[in-house]
């Protein structure tokens, strides 16, 4: 006799036909909703339509970036509401943006307007990298750690250069860097602690830069982590929560300083620079994961830090 099927909450005693049953039932009940929701789409499209009409007829911008904000702090407070991940009804609602603008007409000059074949490529971001698709590979690529004592050679001043000059490209773009004015002046410091790699940055007069002062507060992770963070495969709530990332110093500076950059239009930055910072988030977390999965039998309990 077969052993009873396994639930989340433990043994459950189900036949094997009544289980089919089910399943087929199941997939109709996923079919039915796929229907209506392209159908929904379907309508969306129309109604998209009409309203970049109406904005010619009103002489009005065809580009609106406070209205797409608008629906997509809606989708994060419904998204809340209805307890499903923040970052699948971001990636969703920004697909339908992207039509949206498609649909009237808006042209690919405009930084945010994304190709729909690169949305699905940022939806996506291991998809198209061929080391995921390759375990053995992945298992063959170092943890961030082992690049630390190289590191060491290197002076601070010039990792931390490197790192404004990154920073700033991002915050550069119009739209996104302005929403740190609020801090100011302020002192926030990153570490990253597999790379034994510190700095502290704070924003004044519209550019990023490096102090040699110490920071009033600090963010610690890994590498991995904090790429993941970067890129918005992973929700700072869900890092914070698992302690891979620790916020020390002015817990009041720290948490001001994620919920500015939580409110920052991510679709500003261009969709070429969010690609390629998703597709190295991507690969890193699938090295990690690799990497933990080939040395688990001898070394059953890793630490967070790669």
């Amino acid at each position: 006799m077969p052993p009873p099927e396994q639930s989340p909450s433990g043994p459950l005693p189900l036949p094997d036909e009544l289980a089919q049953l089910l399943l087929r039932g199941t997939r109709h009940g996923i079919d039915r909703i796929d229907d209506d929701m392209l159908r929904l789409l379907a309508l969306r499209r129309r109604l998209a339509a009409i309203a970049g009409r109406l904005k010619r007829r009103l002489r009005q911008p065809l580009h609106d970036p406070a209205r797409e904000q608008q629906v997509l702090h809606r989708a994060h407070r419904l998204a809340e509401r209805l307890h499903l991940p923040r970052l699948t009804a971001q990636r969703l609602v920004r697909v339908l943006i992207a039509d949206a603008r498609q649909q009237q007409g808006i042209g690919a000059g405009i930084s945010s307007c994304p190709d729909p074949s690169l949305v699905v490529a940022e939806m996506n971001p291991s998809r198209h990298t061929p080391l995921v698709e390759h375990p053995a590979l992945l298992r063959l690529v170092p943890p961030p750690s082992r690049w630390k004592p190289l590191l060491r050679h290197l002076p601070a001043p010039l990792h931390a250069r490197l790192v404004e000059t990154v920073l700033s490209r991002v915050l550069g773009q119009p739209g996104v860097g302005s929403t740190l004015d609020e801090v100011a002046g302020r002192r926030l410091g990153i570490t990253v602690s597999d790379l034994g790699l510190e700095w502290v940055f704070h924003w004044q007069h519209g550019r990023l830069h490096a102090v040699p002062e110490a920071a009033e507060a600090s963010v610690r992770g890994s590498a991995t982590d904090l790429l993941l963070l970067a890129s918005r495969l992973e929700d700072a709530d869900t890092l914070f929560f698992q302690r891979r990332l620790v916020l020390t110093g002015d817990t009041e500076l720290g948490l001001t300083v994620r919920n500015l950059l939580d409110r920052m239009p991510w679709e500003a930055i261009p969709l070429g620079l969010r690609i390629a910072l998703q597709r190295s988030a991507g690969l890193a977390r699938a090295a990690r994961s690799a990497f933990r999965e080939r040395w688990a039998p001898a070394l059953p309990q890793l630490p967070d830090a790669d």
